[in-house]
């Protein structure tokens, strides 16, 4: 399971359900059925008891004696009136110092349905504590986690490595990727951990994992970079893939954290860990990962402004940015730019990533004039340059793009809208979402199925379909022609119903219709 921690209140322990189809962490979409065939681990998440009150007393007792002995000792060696010497100052320990700052432990409740087969009709649902890890991407609070830590928790509650404690808000999330963008009301400025990059990554080459393992904030373990490029299966209901694999310790509540390498730059985000092995644990690439984040910080999705630029990055740890298209009457093009320029600031902000460019123009107003350092083949150019107005404004982040819903009606013959999670946990049902079905295609793949308006769709082949995402992701599996007729599953009524979707047939329909 994953390595975030999701424990009942009451009980010594408790795990979701790891055989149970359609059942998952809402990391999206979660897999159902059976295992991949490339690849497949039994991931499970280890037991993890409350505190309780004694060993709550304890851990307050060793935060005051913790806090006591700094203020006693001051910096490290100058207790005994002598300096840490330089062997013991290793580049580890001034890895885990320059990141650590910029490291935050997540802690969140929600509500999940009773367990299936309780009696029907039942209201009955439990309460559920979890615990992860978060790093600042953004010294305006912005913070990168998984989107599993932070699915449906009523309330995030973050606490910065000084102490500080603050209430998160869910800024958008990609649930295929299992990432998500969280952010707190910081009255100044914080940390930023300091990025890597996951291309030149080495097997072998050490590495470090910082997180709220357990619960305990900003435990720090060790390791070596074991594989690249893992596709694995964690346990049913979830896969992942082009991993690192580590056998630096990531366990439940590591989730989100950093995996560091040896001079203290994130180069992944820590997101799994198998059960019954010692020393194998996984972490999402952090070039992946922030594509992912910057287009989840688009200014244009969030606030509705519109820059004009698709950028990406030079693969330099300093930047520049490259710009790769310029979009037609947009007011990059109004301001000069062009493709093949190098962007090396905008405003006081250098730009080492297009993550970047998204944070430079964040909460700029349309109107406000900021300059862009360029480089273009051997000149340096200034440019000034105008935020415009999306004329679509924002994008909520459950919204899914025209283009998106196109394509399911084009390959699956299906027109869809999300499905409340309330109507689940009214029917005490098993599932944590699904897509309505609005309208069907005549002679598509669902009308041949015989699926009709008003279903619920749940599931297909092992993954959940809670949301537009989920389903957009399963139909742009580079080897979706290979996989034959998709099983899948509606809600009718009070019934779960089950077929076969020939989704070849409608992506050769498909192509001949464009």
């Amino acid at each position: 399971m994953n390595a975030c921690s999701w424990r009942h209140p009451r009980h010594a322990y408790s795990r979701m359900r790891a055989r149970q189809p359609l059942v998952g962490l809402t990391s999206g979409p979660r897999c159902i059925g059976r295992t991949r065939s490339t690849t497949s681990l039994p991931m499970t998440q280890p037991p993890c008891a409350p505190w309780s009150r004694p060993y709550a007393t304890c851990a307050c007792l060793a935060g005051f004696f913790s806090f006591v002995l700094t203020f006693q000792l001051g910096t490290p060696g100058a207790a005994f009136g002598r300096e840490i010497s330089p062997e013991r100052l290793s580049p580890v320990v001034r890895a885990v110092r320059q990141a650590r700052t910029a490291v935050v432990s997540i802690q969140g409740q929600k509500t999940v349905p009773a367990a299936t087969g309780a009696a029907a009709g039942s209201d009955e649902s439990r309460q559920v504590n979890g615990m992860g890890t978060g790093t600042i991407v953004d010294e305006r609070g912005y913070i990168l986690t998984n989107y599993h830590v932070v699915s449906d928790v009523r309330r995030i509650e973050i606490t910065l490595d000084d102490g500080r404690g603050y209430t998160a808000e869910l800024v958008a999330y990609d649930a295929p990727s299992d990432l998500a963008i969280i952010k707190i009301p910081a009255p100044k400025s914080l940390p930023v951990i300091r990025v890597g990059t996951s291309a030149d990554l080495m097997e072998g080459e050490s590495v470090i994992a910082l997180g709220n393992a357990f619960g305990y904030e900003q435990t720090v373990t060790r390791g070596i970079i074991s594989a690249l490029g893992r596709d694995v299966q964690v346990s049913d209901t979830q896969s992942y893939d082009d991993l690192i694999q580590t056998d630096a310790s990531i366990n439940p509540g590591n989730s989100g954290g950093p995996l560091l390498n040896i001079d203290g730059e994130m180069i992944g985000v820590n997101v799994a860990v198998r059960a019954g092995a010692q020393g194998i644990g996984f972490a999402i690439p952090i070039d992946q990962a922030l594509r992912v984040a910057a287009k989840l910080l688009n200014v244009q999705r969030l606030q509705g402004k519109q820059h004009g630029m698709v950028t990406q990055a030079t693969g330099e740890p300093d930047g520049p940015v490259r710009v790769s298209k310029i979009l037609s009457a947009s007011p990059a093009e109004r301001a000069g730019m062009k493709p093949g320029d190098h962007i090396i600031r905008i405003g006081p902000l250098a730009t080492s990533q297009p993550l970047d460019i998204e944070r430079a123009f964040l909460d700029r107003t349309v109107g406000e004039a900021v300059e862009i350092e360029v480089r273009r083949g051997s000149e340096t150019l200034i440019v000034d340059f105008t935020l415009g107005e999306d004329a679509t404004g924002p994008t909520p982040s459950r919204v899914a793009a025209s283009s998106d819903t196109a394509d399911i009606w084009d390959t699956l013959g299906l027109r869809l809208t999300e499905e409340p999670r309330g109507t689940f946990q009214r029917r005490n049902s098993r599932y944590r979402g699904g897509m309505r079905v609005e309208a069907v295609r005549p002679k598509s793949p669902a009308a041949l199925e015989g699926i009709m308006p008003g279903d619920i769709l749940v599931g297909m082949h092992r993954w959940e379909t809670a949301s537009t995402q989920d389903i957009q992701y399963i139909i742009t599996r580079p080897n979706l022609a290979d996989m034959g007729k998709l099983k899948f599953y509606v809600l009718r009524g009070q019934n779960t119903l089950f077929g076969h979707l020939n989704v070849t047939a409608g992506l050769e329909g498909s192509t001949k219709s464009r």
